[in-house]
Parts: C-alpha cells; sequence; structure tokens
C-alpha cells in the first residue's frame, strides 16, 4: 500500500472522500470520478445490491479498481443497522434493529448480532458498517431515528451501542458510532432540514455524549458527524459537521477520541440547501473530519475535489493538517486489513440466531385482563402497506403487507391494505366492515406520525370487538389505547417479524420482551 510520502496533493484528497453511485455496476462518471481525482473510498446502498453473489462480485470490482488508480486499498462503507436500515437484500441473514435488540433485555445480543453482521459483510468484501447507532431517542417526536436507536437512557443506548462494537470488531469489520454529538433529541429529519439541539457542554456531558465515550472506550474506530446545530458549543450557526469547535474541539481535544472521523453524507438537505455540498465538504474536512462523504453524485463529489484542491494550493486548507488526516486513513485501512476475524457460526447458525434475538424482541405492552385475544374462526387484519419513511431508510417498497402476511399464516379471515393516513370516509368504510369478525389484527407504522392510523385504530377500538394492536415501527402508536386492546411492540416492518409475530398472535408463544423505553406511558388509559 502508497505510504503518504509517495502520494501525490490529489491523491491524499482522495484518501479523505467517500463517494456512491446508481445502479448494480459502476457507471462511466464514477469510473472516472476514481481516475482523475483519486477518490479512495466507496459507500454502497440497497440500489447497488441484487444479491450476495452481486455484491461479492461488485466489491471485488470496486477494490481493484481503486486500488489500481490509488495504490491504496478503499475503504467499502455501507449501513447496516439492521432493522429499518437494512442495506442487504431479503434474502440475506438481517439483524433486528437497535431497539428491537434492546428489547430482548440481554445485551449480549446486541454482541452476537454484531458478529454475525460483520461476518456477513465480510464475506461479500465490504469492510466498514456504518453503525451502530448510539443516539438517545429521547423525544418520541423524532421522525428519522425512532427504533435505529437502542432506547431512551444513555445507561442503555452506551450498553447495548458497546457491544455491537465489540461484535463488528470481533467480527473484522471497522465500525463507527453516530450521529455525533447526538440526533436523538429533534423533532427535525437533517435529511430535510437543519436540526437544533440547544445545549451546554455540561448538559451534553451528562446525556448526549456517554453512549459515544463509552462507545469510544469499547474500542471503536471511528465516529460519524451529524449535521446539527449546536448553538451552545458552536456559536456560528453551522453545523457539528462543519465546525471546528466540535469535531477537533470537543471530540478530539476534549474527549481525547484518536481514530477516524467521518461525516454523514453532505448531499443531505441540512448542508446542501443551507450551505451548499462542495463547500460543506470543505468545511468539513478544515474542521477536522477525516472522511467526507458524497454519497448520491458522482459531479458533485467531483466539484468537491476540484474545490478542495484550489483550497490546498492557495492555503485555506492546512496542508499539515491533511497529511495528519490521510495518515490516520492509512494506518485505520491497515489495521481493518490485518483483522482477525472470528465467526458466529455457519450461515443456518446465523439465519437461526438472528431469528432467535427477533422472537424475543416482540414485547407485550399491554395486554387486558383476560390476555391475549384469541383470534377465532374469522379475524380481521388491516394495517398499511410499508413506505419509505425517512431518506435514511431503504427507498423501494417491500412488496408485501402485513395484513396480507398475517392472513397467510392464519389460513382464513379478511385482509385488508389501508392507506398509510387513512381519512374520515376510509374509516368509517373499514369499522363498517370490522363487525362480522371474531377478532381484529391492526399494524400500524408511525401512526404517532400519520395519525389517521390511530384514529383508525380508535375507532375500530369502540366496536368492542377483541382487538390487538402491533407497532410496526415505533412504540409510541401505542399510547393511550382502550383497557380491552392488546398493544404489541414488533419494532419492524419485515418478514421475519411477521413470521416470528405469528406464534404470538395464534397463542403458541408469550411475547417475552422488554420495553427498552421510559418516555413511553402505559398504552392503556
Amino acid at each position: 500500500m502508497r505510504t503518504l510520502q509517495e502520494m501525490t496533493l490529489q491523491e491524499k484528497l482522495g484518501q479523505r472522500l467517500a463517494a456512491g453511485f446508481q445502479g448494480l455496476e459502476p457507471p462511466k462518471e464514477f469510473l472516472r470520478l476514481i481516475k482523475e481525482y483519486k477518490v479512495g473510498n466507496i459507500i454502497l446502498f440497497r440500489r447497488n445490491i441484487q444479491d450476495g453473489p452481486q455484491l461479492k462480485k461488485l466489491c471485488a470490482t470496486l477494490r481493484k479498481v481503486v486500488e489500481e488508480e490509488t495504490g491504496v486499498t478503499p475503504f467499502i462503507t455501507i449501513d447496516q443497522e439492521g432493522g429499518v436500515v437494512t442495506r442487504l437484500p431479503e434474502s440475506e441473514v438481517n439483524i433486528p434493529g437497535a431497539r428491537a435488540v434492546a428489547a430482548t433485555g440481554n445485551p449480549r445480543n446486541a454482541y452476537d448480532m454484531g458478529l454475525l453482521t460483520a461476518q456477513e459483510l465480510r464475506s461479500y468484501g465490504v469492510d466498514f458498517d456504518l453503525a451502530p447507532v448510539m443516539d438517545i431517542n429521547c423525544n418520541p417526536d423524532n421522525p428519522v431515528i425512532g427504533v435505529r436507536s437502542y432506547g431512551d437512557t444513555p445507561e442503555r443506548v452506551a450498553e447495548y451501542g458497546s457491544q455491537m462494537v465489540r461484535g463488528l470488531l470481533d467480527g473484522g469489520v471497522y465500525c463507527s458510532l453516530k450521529h455525533f454529538p447526538g440526533h436523538g433529541d429533534t423533532a427535525v429529519d437533517s435529511h430535510l432540514g437543519l436540526p437544533c439541539i440547544d445545549r451546554s457542554f455540561d448538559e451534553l456531558m451528562q446525556r448526549e455524549l456517554k453512549p459515544f465515550i463509552a462507545g469510544i472506550e469499547a474500542g471503536a474506530p471511528a465516529v460519524m458527524t451529524t449535521h446539527i446545530l449546536f448553538p451552545q458549543i458552536e456559536p456560528e450557526h453551522i453545523p457539528a459537521t462543519m465546525s471546528r469547535r466540535i469535531m477537533t474541539g470537543l471530540l478530539r481535544e476534549k474527549l481525547g477520541f484518536g481514530g477516524i472521523i467521518i461525516s454523514d453524507c453532505m448531499e443531505m438537505d441540512a448542508i446542501k440547501k443551507f450551505y451548499g455540498t462542495v463547500n460543506g465538504v470543505l468545511a468539513a474536512m478544515k474542521a477536522g473530519v477525516d472522511l467526507v462523504f458524497v454519497s448520491q453524485t458522482p459531479a458533485l463529489a467531483a466539484e468537491a475535489m476540484q474545490n478542495a484542491r484550489r483550497a490546498a494550493e492557495n492555503g485555506e486548507l492546512d496542508l499539515a493538517e491533511l497529511d495528519v488526516s490521510v495518515q490516520r486513513m492509512l494506518e485505520a485501512k491497515a489495521q481493518c486489513a490485518a483483522m482477525q476475524p472470528k465467526t458466529l457460526g455457519d450461515e443456518a447458525a446465523c439465519r437461526a440466531r438472528a431469528e432467535e434475538v427477533r422472537a424475543a424482541s416482540i414485547t407485550a405492552v399491554h395486554l387486558p385482563r383476560g390476555g391475549m385475544p384469541a383470534l377465532g374462526d374469522n379475524p380481521l387484519f388491516l394495517g398499511c402497506a410499508d413506505y419509505r419513511s425517512t431518506i435514511a431508510s431503504n427507498g423501494e417498497s417491500s412488496g408485501f403487507t402485513f395484513p396480507e402476511e398475517m392472513r397467510r399464516h392464519a389460513d382464513k379471515g379478511t385482509a385488508l391494505v389501508t392507506d398509510k393516513d387513512p381519512g374520515d370516509a376510509e374509516i368509517a368504510e373499514v369499522v363498517s366492515q370490522a363487525a362480522p369478525h371474531s377478532c381484529i389484527v391492526l399494524g400500524t407504522y408511525n401512526g404517532h406520525i400519520l395519525q389517521g392510523q390511530l384514529r383508525l385504530a380508535k375507532a375500530l377500538a369502540a366496536t368492542g370487538l377483541p382487538m390487538i394492536l402491533v407497532a410496526l415501527r415505533n412504540p409510541y402508536d401505542l399510547r393511550n389505547m382502550p383497557n380491552h386492546v392488546a398493544a404489541l411492540a414488533g419494532w419492524e416492518y419485515t418478514r421475519p417479524l411477521f413470521d416470528a409475530l405469528w406464534p404470538v398472535l395464534n397463542g403458541t408463544a408469550r411475547p417475552t420482551g422488554k420495553l427498552p423505553l421510559l418516555t413511553l406511558t402505559k398504552a392503556a388509559k
């Protein structure tokens, strides 16, 4: 691998950028980006992956191209968090998300899920997982973190997130704590806007920073930034990613972090809309971010490289700091390549372990006095199809629905797919169809945001029929339901979850999960 002393200015700058592309194969403009600007790192999304063999071939191709053009092996990165942010296709062994793992009540499960994820990614050629999420989701209205977080207390997030770090590293994959210094207490998605957390350093130390400190102590080699304003820390009205006070002053100097700092995507609206991606990339580099992501548009990545080169040549970007950052990247890549991975077992064992954890995560937030209602001879299964609730989520619909999958499992009753935000007319029509049924099973998906789902739930509950309400993402949907409604948290909208849920619905298994949230009030009043 090429040394720092052997590298040109452009090659050095290329080590500080990660870029992505559309499609299953790298297009010409992306290959040109690597050749002309020596971009040395890749990010992959679901759009780039068809199946395991294709992913393995793609990673091999990308690694060969980058090594030939730069003399340095690339980091091939991916957001494989589990649950709602899962880039591998359904055919692969995908782990439950953070909140589901925490709901099992066993931190060892977080370690095993990290080890499993690393084993799977490494087998395909991906060596850097942009996980775990260390945000404390203490704001129920947070539209983008939610179940991606292990919980709403610093202690729980620190404990489970640190175990995930250890599992990923033991499995031979680099990992990154995110989103520093915290994205949990916002009601704005930084993909779409510019959130603000108005807390002092002492307040951040008491809450937001605790999981990051724990993750760093657990050996996390990277920390990802967040595009959020922290006006008491950075008064210049720039987000954390672009702030030298936060990246260098807080993370490097006060917390003593010696690994690589990476950015969230600089094409998110919090940067693109308010500061411009190209300007944001340079500002992040000057702030102390080692690896900056331009994940969507090769042309923007090229423009950012041109701008960074001009800044380096005219003295705006400090060359000594550039060398320190590049050397840190080279050492990180060497360390990653030298990892001696452990395994969790063969594919069958990994799949069984993921299924075990997912089943253990199903949580009874409230059960009626008589326990789970029986489905009876003619159950009604209903709920909306999944949809892309945030830009962080995968880009395409799953092609299956909760009511149809449950009807398939039951082999009886009725499946009714509703709108994601049903209006009064639809609610009235659905209620009118409920009367002949023996039990109502309603799955919600972010109903606390799309309130039509909750109006539908309460209207159905008012019929007095036995009813089971399943939250298929955030469990805040389960608040304030009548006492006769059984309320379950399932945490994700996936076929594996539906398979695990069915024994609970048919009465052959008990929900054993433990609610990992203090901010969720009793579901029934």
